[in-house]
């Protein structure tokens, strides 16, 4: 989504303090790549101007009066169907928790916010926001090239009993709540093997990412330092925690570090994939689902290296073909499927079948 008719994508920022909608407002006019389509107040009248203005993407706050965020966003994305909907939700658990069902609910993705008092000199929210408001609008990492490249697949490995999946990993970003739930569900409820997910996720959000998943597939939590990883359970990297494995099959640990973030993001993917590659080589399946940038992708090679198998997620069905896109591009992925073909792949992987 570049816009329609060749213009630059307009935005409509819905925020019930006065404080917060003019600095967006004025963050997205000083972005040439943005234009600005208006500003709302509260729910009701997001809801008014989106049917009215038809707006690319909205930037939705959560917590306003008359109607909040969370009763906004549906009727929004039916009056402008074709609308990309950020939710701007503070760093708390009832903050996350919103998320979680805003993202349910169709969001397609949310921009962490310093409560009101503190906007002013929010510089880093004022980069993520128009970051994803720029790769939400397909301007980054999208177009024929990518169409292109997609197309360009290594020639097909054989694999062989000495190729037997021990672990599962997963990376994702943008988009990848609502993409590790569906591929969660259709994990088999008597999988053998550890599943390691990196998810671009601040604090508060990752527990209760871990939270949502165990109520549709197998148990999960946030990766604990130093724990042994259990058959059948999903282990998620905690908010602001490199997450990165050691041991053997049957023995994996997990461990935790703040050392620099990675491709500007701690937990990064990259360590985790590198590191399983270290320990587990060609038993190890991993998987690059929706998400901004190239994160996962050296992580990948070393993984492919060592004869491992590499699924990523199409195109079609991303909502940003950025993270899988660079795994396509690069000629490293075994697999590349959309995100309904994924779960079931994985599990006829995990069962020795593919």
């Amino acid at each position: 989504m570049t816009g329609r008719a060749g213009r630059r994508p307009r935005v409509l920022v819905v925020d019930d303090s006065a404080v917060v909608r003019g600095l967006v407002a004025r963050w997205v006019e000083a972005d040439d790549r943005l234009d600005l389509a208006g500003t709302c107040a509260d729910g009701e009248q997001g809801v008014r101007k989106a049917g009215e203005l038809q707006p690319d993407l909205v930037v939705l706050d959560v917590e306003m009066p008359r109607m909040d965020g969370l009763t906004a966003l549906p009727l929004i994305l039916k009056a402008a169907p074709r609308a990309r909907v950020i939710m701007a939700s503070t760093l708390t658990l009832k903050g996350g928790e919103v998320t979680m069902r805003a993202l349910s609910l169709g969001a397609a993705d949310y921009a962490p916010k310093p409560e009101a008092g503190r906007v002013a000199g929010a510089e880093g929210y004022r980069v993520e926001l128009l970051q994803k408001l720029v790769a939400l609008a397909g301007i980054q990492g999208s177009g024929p090239a990518r169409e292109v490249a997609a197309a360009v697949r290594p020639a097909p490995r054989p694999f062989t009993v000495s190729n037997k999946v021990e672990l599962l990993l997963i990376g994702s970003s943008t988009g990848g709540p609502q993409a590790l739930r569906e591929v969660a569900s259709a994990l088999p409820r008597d999988t053998r093997q550890p599943v390691v997910i990196v998810q671009h996720m601040p604090k508060l959000f990752t527990a209760i990412l871990a939270e949502h998943l165990s109520k549709v597939g197998l148990p999960a939590s946030e990766a604990i330092d130093g724990e042994v990883l259990k058959a059948g359970h999903v282990y998620i990297a905690p908010g602001d925690n490199h997450l990165t494995l050691r041991g053997a099959p049957g023995a994996f640990t997990a461990h935790l570090d703040q050392s620099a973030p990675v491709n500007f993001c701690r937990p990064a993917v990259d360590p985790m994939f590198s590191s399983a590659a270290a320990i587990a080589g060609r038993n190890c399946l991993a998987v690059v689902l929706t998400g901004m940038g190239h994160d996962g992708r050296e992580g990948v090679r070393k993984i492919r290296e060592a004869g491992g198998r590499i699924i990523a997620q199409d195109q079609a069905t991303s909502v940003v073909w950025g993270m899988p896109g660079a795994v396509a591009e690069a000629g490293l992925a075994d697999q590349i499927l959309p995100l309904s073909d994924i779960g079931p792949t994985i599990a006829r992987h995990l069962k020795g079948q593919m």
